[in-house]
């Protein structure tokens, strides 16, 4: 029988989750050993990198590797979620004063190594249980915070009350509490309104095919497109 092992890059649409994509691949390709290297939550779009067959030996690998995303957060108010999909919280004023020094100050204090707070909203357990289920229930739990780095950051564009930026991080870091512990630095609150990612270790959206590619593409032309296992440990420098 035919062994289809490798990587293939994949570009999330919004409005559906990491599942959802691999769910669609196993069906596409016809493989049910197939699995993903980090978590896009649903209105996130962007890389999304699948290890298939004899490729998920190295999934561990891939998604320890570092990340790159470019957002918007929206000032004034903050939600239940840390994003545009969330219930709102709070409301509060946008200083009429805030200027992109101070904005970027704010940013300032979130480079290099930090604790972050992951938010209930997450995939992270308790006792056994996801966050997230625990959220739906009402319920708030204490989270232990963790170690993360911001390599880098860059504001794209600031028109008020949002503010564009791209961010390089390590694994395990949330964008959405990046937003939001922002927005508390500014002292008006803030969520996380888009987040798409665009790297991934070495991985770039370049080589990605699109979710609708996958759902209705060749299965020849898919398996072409992967990365076999060798093209992938030399393009890590493995």
């Amino acid at each position: 029988m035919e062994s289809i092992d490798g990587v293939l890059l994949v570009d999330k649409g919004p409005d559906m989750t990491s599942h959802d994509v691999v769910a669609v691949a196993r069906r596409s390709l016809g493989i049910k050993k197939i699995g993903h290297c980090g978590t896009l939550d649903p209105m996130a779009t962007g890389l999304l990198i699948l290890v298939v067959g004899r490729g998920t030996k190295i999934q561990d690998l891939l998604m320890a590797e570092d990340k790159e995303y470019v957002g918007s957060l929206q000032l004034g108010a903050t939600t239940n979620t840390q994003d545009a999909e969330g219930e709102v919280l709070e409301e509060r004023e946008v200083p009429a004063d805030l200027d992109e020094a101070t904005i970027r100050a704010a940013f300032d204090e979130f480079r290099g190594d930090f604790y972050q707070t992951p938010p209930m909203v997450s995939a992270i357990k308790k006792d056994g249980v996801p966050l997230y289920k625990l959220a739906r229930q009402g319920k708030e739990v204490k989270r232990e915070p963790r170690f993360v780095h911001v390599y880098n950051y860059r504001i794209d564009g600031i028109e008020l009350p949002v503010v564009n930026f791209t961010v390089v991080c390590s694994k395990g870091f949330y964008v959405r509490t990046y937003a939001h512990d922002i927005g508390e630095k500014l002292g008006c609150g803030a969520h996380l309104k888009s987040l798409r990612r665009t790297k991934s270790g070495k991985f770039d959206l370049d080589r990605s095919v699109t979710f609708e590619e996958l759902k209705h593409g060749d299965r020849r032309e898919l398996i072409a497109k992967m990365l076999s296992l060798p093209e992938v440990s030399r393009l890590r420098g493995a």
